[in-house]
């Protein structure tokens, strides 16, 4: 008698290829979904609290940074921490 995982496996190996790609996604949750933290992190309802004008501010600042070229790589950062 075929156990479970076996018969799993003999499902993956029979799908057409065109499903392949949503058969992975589908047992990529099911893994996921067993890990208490990240079903947590998942399942959290959306942060819909207004940005604070010092938020939006700081928001502003970071983007223009970004778009100046203005950054630190993470390597650099690393450094400076001493990590």
């Amino acid at each position: 008698m075929a156990t479970t995982r076996d018969a799993l496996h003999r499902l993956v190996d029979e799908l057409p290829k065109r499903e392949l790609s949503a058969a992975r996604r589908y047992l990529e949750y099911l893994r996921n979904m067993g890990d208490p933290v990240l079903r947590a992190f998942l399942e959290a309802p959306e942060d819909d609290e207004e940005l604070s004008e010092d938020e939006a501010e700081a928001l502003r600042e970071a983007y223009e940074d970004v778009r100046a070229g203005r950054l630190t790589s993470l390597e650099e950062v690393k450094r400076e921490l001493g990590l």
